[in-house]
Order: C-alpha cells, then sequence, then structure tokens
C-alpha cells in the first residue's frame, strides 16, 4: 500500500471506497478527539499550556543553531558521540557506519518516525543490518511491508482481524484455542514473546527523540509500550536520530511540552514510560549502552526555518491531534497522503520537503475548517500555511489548467458586480431546474453518496439590492 503523494485524489477515491478503512477510522473521534478534549477539561487552564508550550518552541527557534550548539556541548561532555546529517542520505549513511564500525548486525527499533522519513530500515538492511521495529504498532506494519497511516497509532487503519492474519502468516506456533483472534491481550503477549529474544539478541539499539534537552545533553523519548527503554538500554550501542528542530532549553520546557504531547495525541495526563537518556553508562556500571550517538538530522529544516511563512511548522510536537481533528484525514486514514506525515501537517511539511510539483494535491486536502490549528498544542496556523501553498501554487503555474481557467473566469466576474449578480442568477435557476425533491444529485466524484439541497429564495445581490433600494441608495455596478 505504497503510495506516492502524487497519487493523492485516486487513493483518497479507493480509501473511501474501503468498508473495512472506514469503520477501523470511525474509531478516531471515540478514541483519540474525546479522548483529548477530557484530558484538556481535567487539566485546567489548557489554553494557558498551549501558550507557554508556543512560546518554548518559538524560544528555540529563534535562535535554533546556538540551541544546537549548547545541545552538543552539554552532550559531548556527558560522553555522546553528535553528528550531524543534512539529508536523509546522509544520516543513514552515519547510522550504517556507526553498527559498520561497532560490529553491529542486529537491530531493535522503536517508533520514530524521522527514521520512516530517511528511510532507515531499507538503508541498514542494505548495509547487512537486520532492524526490527519494536513497538507494537510499527511491528504489525513492518509485518505488513506497509508505511505507518498515522504518527502515533500506525495501525489506525486496521482491525484485529488483520493482525490475526498477519501473526498467522509470520508466527510458527500451534493455536489450539480457535477464539485466540479475538483475543486482543492475547495477540499483544503472542507479539511480546516473539521479540522478547530479539531485544536479548541485539547489539544495535535505535530510537527517535521527542526531545533533546540543552541544559544537560539529554535525549527523552515518551513511549506507552516500554520498548523504547528495551531498545536505548539493552544493547551495546544506542543511537538516537532525531530532527534538528527537537532541542529544547531545559529539562522544565521539555515537561511542559510532554504535558502537552500526552493529552493531544492519546488523551492520557502522562505516558506509561518518560525516559530522559544523558550518555552512555558509566565505567563499571550495570545499565545502558556502552556507546551512544544522536544523529541530528536537517533534511530541509532549516530552509524552513529561514521561510517565515512555514517556520512555524517547526514548532510541530507530531502529537498527531491536527490529523486527529481533521474531516479529511478522518474520512480517508493517512495513507493517500503519500508520505511519512499525513493529515495537515503533512499537507504542509510534503510539499515543502519534497516539493510542490511532488505532492501538488496536498495543500488541496484540507476544508480549511480550522480544527487543526484549534487542536494543536503548540498553536500552529495550519490553515494559513495552506492557503499559503495554494498561492505559491498559483504563482508557479503548477495548478491544473481546468483550475487556472476556474479560477480566472471567476476572478473576470468578481471584478464586475453587475455581471457577477446576473450570471449567478442564471446559475440558481439552472440549478434548481437540475434539482430532483428539492436535492442535486449525481453518480460520481462529490455526489458519489451524497446530494446538495437546491438553491432556495434569491440570490444574495437580488435581496441586498432590494435592501438598498429600499433605503433610497444606490448599488454598486
Amino acid at each position: 500500500m505504497h503510495h506516492d503523494a502524487r497519487d493523492f485524489a485516486p487513493a483518497a477515491r479507493a480509501s473511501l471506497g474501503d468498508a473495512r478503512l472506514q469503520q477501523a477510522l470511525a474509531r478516531i473521534p471515540i478514541k483519540f478527539v474525546q479522548g483529548r478534549a477530557r484530558a484538556a477539561d481535567e487539566f485546567g487552564d489548557f489554553e494557558a499550556l498551549r501558550e507557554a508550550g508556543r512560546r518554548v518552541r518559538d524560544t528555540v527557534l529563534a535562535d535554533l543553531a546556538g540551541w544546537l550548539e549548547k545541545f552538543e556541548a552539554a552532550a559531548v561532555a556527558r560522553g555522546v558521540q553528535v553528528h550531524w546529517a543534512e539529508d536523509a542520505a546522509d544520516a543513514c549513511r552515519i547510522v550504517a557506519d556507526i553498527a559498520r564500525a561497532a560490529g553491529c548486525r542486529r537491530a531493535v527499533k522503536s517508533k520514530s518516525m524521522v527514521s520512516e522519513e530517511i528511510g532507515l530500515n531499507a538503508a541498514l538492511a542494505a548495509a547487512g543490518v537486520e532492524v526490527v521495529e519494536t513497538d507494537l504498532g510499527e511491528y504489525v506494519i513492518q509485518l505488513a511491508g506497509e508505511r505507518p497511516s498515522h504518527i502515533v497509532a500506525p495501525i489506525i487503519h486496521k482491525d484485529r482481524a488483520a493482525v490475526a492474519e498477519l501473526f498467522e502468516t509470520h508466527h510458527a506456533r500451534e493455536r489450539p484455542d480457535p477464539a485466540w483472534r479475538d483475543d486482543i491481550a492475547g495477540l499483544t503477549r503472542e507479539a511480546r514473546e516473539e521479540l522478547r529474544p530479539r531485544f536479548l539478541a541485539a547489539d544495535l539499539g535505535i530510537s527517535g527523540a521527542n526531545f533533546l534537552v540543552a541544559e544537560t545533553g539529554s535525549a527523552m523519548i515518551v513511549t506507552n509500550e516500554g520498548n523504547g527503554r528495551l531498545c536505548t538500554t539493552l544493547p551495546r550501542v544506542h543511537v538516537a536520530v532525531t530532527g534538528i528542530e527537537k532541542v529544547v532549553p531545559t529539562l522544565d520546557d521539555a515537561a511542559t511540552l510532554v504535558r502537552l504531547l500526552t493529552r493531544s495525541a492519546t488523551g492520557q495526563p502522562i505516558s506509561n514510560y518518560v525516559s530522559i537518556l544523558t550518555g552512555p553508562k558509566d565505567a563499571g556500571g550495570a545499565e545502558g549502552p556502552d556507546e551512544m550517538h544522536v544523529v541530528l538530522l536537517d533534511n530541509g529544516r532549516s530552509r524552513l526555518s529561514a521561510d517565515p511563512a512555514l517556520k512555524p511548522m517547526l514548532r510541530c510536537i507530531r502529537c498527531g491531534a491536527c490529523m486527529n481533528h481533521c474531516p479529511v484525514y478522518q474520512a480517508i486514514g493517512g495513507h493517500p497522503y503519500g508520505w511519512v506525515y499525513p493529515g495537515p501537517m503533512g499537507a504542509v511539511l510534503a510539499p515543502h520537503l519534497l516539493g510542490l510539483e511532488a505532492a501538488p494535491d496536498l495543500p488541496q486536502a484540507a476544508t480549511l475548517c480550522g480544527q487543526c490549528e484549534v487542536a494543536c498544542p503548540v498553536k500552529i496556523p495550519l490553515p494559513e500555511m495552506l492557503r499559503m501553498l495554494r498561492e505559491r501554487q498559483a504563482e508557479a503555474g503548477l495548478q491544473s489548467g481546468r483550475t487556472r481557467l476556474a479560477f480566472r473566469l471567476w476572478g473576470a466576474l468578481a471584478l464586475r458586480p453587475s455581471r457577477y449578480a446576473r450570471v449567478t442568477g442564471w446559475i440558481v435557476r439552472g440549478l434548481r431546474l437540475l434539482a430532483r425533491g428539492g436535492q442535486l444529485r449525481g453518480r460520481s466524484g462529490w455526489f458519489s453518496g451524497r446530494t446538495l439541497p437546491a438553491p432556495a429564495g434569491r440570490t444574495f445581490q437580488a435581496l441586498y439590492a432590494e435592501r438598498q433600494r429600499a433605503a433610497g441608495k444606490e448599488t454598486t455596478r
């Protein structure tokens, strides 16, 4: 199920017709939207917390290079080896070189969207390193050979039957009880039993980092399954790969953002595990890796930082709240977006990082209802950014010929109010003639499964002109 970002429209249509997917996506408003609302209410002044989070992120973005240098100095002082990667290929090469130098052949990995962004698993496989995903959702995705469809819940598009089918295919074991397919706890236990030997055998652990703390040189990861802690403490080498925007000044700042992250992502006041990783284990220490590396990935983020209109996108803490609240994402899921980051944040990031030509439909993949901005814990103005990208598409001549013609005609009419009123009056009368039972119907496109009420009454222009005449005023023609 690998789509290209150019395939958004046909992939979205396919998703709308997938009954099994639609049943799975129906869980989003219940599980995530209601959960976030409840957690925000229970916190109290959640708006004040959002504002505090925005200030933390903007403080960092005002001097990103300076905070990264402070992080590097503190991390190196605690024995961490810090690497700078300009792009995806650079980051993959660095991690492969680390594995090669340390003689690592078996890796376990906790959930990391940055590693998905750079295609790390494939690069390590090419370098002779076996990588096993250990987050339950990511493990299922790896078995299925798919991409995650959500940045927090990677298998939101799958039901328990689909998971059972994958386990039956990939796990060789006897299952005497025919009810095993419906036993969620049993399926989870089976995955744990498959993964535990992999943890014990691994010599390389790979993670992302939710935040990098400049004052201590620490990498912080937030998980619910405990696999992140196993990945970062059991293998003798730990590599954290993360974007340069994840740095925060202090542990207090990180705590502020974690309060926002867990409530916005899963509706939890705190996740089950919060790990603060500060260097390799001490000489003679019993716990932790012998080596700890942090790979700081740019991959277009510096360019984003230099764009005043899109720079606030770097505030993102990857909670997924924007996609949970997006009516487009709720209808089609994540795969039609065709890249690692779906939903409104992906519709901004993909055109920037891949190029507008490579993701032509994504700026249009939003209703601009504003729910994403309302739910964003760090107040990213996503609708404004999507409008900006649409403007840049138009300026670059990247819209379809049909779209350009439609806007040209609309502009010609909108500049001449009398013609606009006359033409819209004709359209209203025409739509009434086409309606059946007061509803406009069709068999394809937007009308598949929908009807649209026919225009009722008179046009706004006609009503306004009548009111002006009654008041003794003239209307503009």
